[in-house]
């Protein structure tokens, strides 16, 4: 019996276990397949919490890169960016020669300020592809937040050369090289910027704020003024063109900017903290003293930013444009 058993027995036994088995993974993917695609629903209806519990419990079952994918942008709605990182390094694990994870991963270190993180994911991009454009801007940003600067420069340019019309490279050397005063090679890099797209705002504000360097006033105006034609909510064009103003004692024009800003958004709270200081060289103390208020409450981390620059505005020569 007991060969007999060998012989036809344990046959019966393993065939058991492979339906089994087969039948365990049959189960498996139906019900991964149910949670990826009831996540999937739930999360364009809405209801994230729910759509990140089905994503999570799918790739439980099987990890798969699409679904990866889909519990990183679930997280990052929901703004849990540990959670993303963690799963995007999973995702690039699955598929470590696929670029755009990697370069997810870079921006999501960017995001985090981890410029050493950023730059491994860089770095493992640029080993798939030593010219891909956008590894190599994200690289530069990277050692940018490293403070390798020079480094920062030669990715950039590589950047440009691997992508002729690449114009967020051209803006960010454009600020490096600015920083680093080298303002002749700076305005180049923005003129390229400029004919590429001449409605660039970023583009067009640095422009200005390197005219107003050398006491070119009118084109920084214009190019301040052009800013707020093509988009009257950029608040920072408005804190450029008041402080413009204020530089040049022109206390009603800057008042004038100011009251327009917070006009278009009234919860503008640079508005205010500027409009404030504006006030009281006006020497409308309590005008200012209501505005900075305000200040206060639309951005309570700035209180001794404010605080301190409220006092040395009180005092005669200090910090005073003029």
């Amino acid at each position: 019996m007991g060969l007999f058993s060998s012989l036809f027995g344990g046959g019966s036994s393993s065939k058991d276990s492979d339906k089994e088995n087969n039948q365990q993974t049959k189960n498996d993917q139906k019900n991964f397949e149910i949670l990826k695609y009831d996540g999937i629903r739930a999360q364009r209806m809405g209801k994230l919490p729910y759509a990140i519990k089905c994503f999570e419990e799918a790739v439980a079952l099987i990890e798969e890169a699409e679904t990866l994918q889909l519990l990183t942008n679930a997280y990052l709605q929901a703004n849990r960016l540990d959670e993303a990182r963690q799963t995007l390094q999973r995702l690039t694990a699955l598929t470590p020669t696929d670029l755009p994870p990697l370069l997810s991963l870079a921006h999501l270190c960017y995001m985090q300020e981890d410029y050493a993180g950023m730059n491994e994911a860089c770095q493992k991009a640029l080993a798939l592809d030593s010219q891909h454009p956008q590894a190599l801007y994200l690289a530069a940003k990277a050692s940018i937040g490293l403070k390798n600067e020079i480094m920062a420069l030669a990715q950039l340019t590589q950047a440009i050369v691997a992508q002729e019309d690449y114009t967020e490279a051209y803006l960010l050397r454009a600020e490096l090289l600015w920083n680093l005063h080298q303002p002749k090679d700076a305005t180049e890099d923005i003129e390229k910027l400029l004919t590429l797209n001449p409605d660039d705002e970023q583009a067009l504000l640095l422009k200005g704020e390197m005219r107003q360097a050398v006491n070119e006033v009118p084109e920084a105006e214009a190019c301040f003024q052009q800013v707020l034609s093509l988009n009257p909510f950029n608040e920072k064009a408005y804190v450029l063109l008041g402080n413009l103003y204020l530089s040049l004692k022109d206390l009603d024009k800057a008042l004038a900017v100011y009251d327009e800003a917070l006009e278009i958004n009234p919860n503008f709270a640079q508005a205010y903290q500027e409009r404030g200081r504006v006030k009281l060289l006006k020497g409308d103390k309590d005008g200012s003293m209501a505005d900075l208020k305000k200040a206060l409450e639309l951005a309570p981390e700035s209180e001794v930013h404010i605080s301190g620059e409220y006092h040395n505005y009180e005092q005669p020569g200090k910090n005073i444009p003029f």
